[in-house]
């Protein structure tokens, strides 16, 4: 719910920041701005919560560690790589992908009743994922069209 709330107002603020700068809307710039700060915050996270989030990922992958941290900086790099014209389309079909490979790891830790905060078994469980499922359907199509189609 967090990167949601984040997504949103980030998006609103630039929206209305860039109207007031440069008297006009600009709807793309103001989505990607915002899924920059979102990308930002999650990735923020798996620094603080790097032991429940390792715990997400699936036994067969080794160095569970390394690969929360990994994915932090696919994050950062993501979110600056929307910013950057040469980038944009690249950054975005890489991101749009990131979001579908990790959708399966957060359905594993809703059903494992994961709680990444706390690194415990104690989270909402299925019930989480008739929120994240489509949140990650948003995600996708946020970059998709902020990025790619009104690039």
């Amino acid at each position: 719910m967090k990167p949601l709330i984040i997504l949103i107002i980030a998006s609103a603020i630039s929206l209305f920041t860039i109207k007031i700068i440069s008297e006009k809307y600009d709807f793309a710039l103001s989505a990607r701005i915002g899924m920059s700060v979102m990308l930002l915050f999650t990735a923020l996270g798996h620094f603080l919560f790097t032991e429940g989030m390792t715990l997400m990922v699936p036994e067969l992958i080794p160095f569970k560690k390394e690969t929360v941290y990994f994915t932090a900086i696919v994050e950062i790099l993501g979110a600056i790589g929307l910013h950057a014209p040469l980038l944009r389309p690249l950054t975005s079909w890489l991101l749009i992908l990131f979001f579908i490979l990790i959708l399966p790891v957060n359905i594993k830790a809703a059903i494992d009743h994961l709680d990444y905060q706390k690194a415990t078994y104690s989270g909402s469980g299925l019930r989480y994922l008739w929120f994240r499922v489509p949140l990650q359907v948003l995600f996708i199509v946020w970059v998709y069209i902020s990025s790619i189609k009104y690039q």
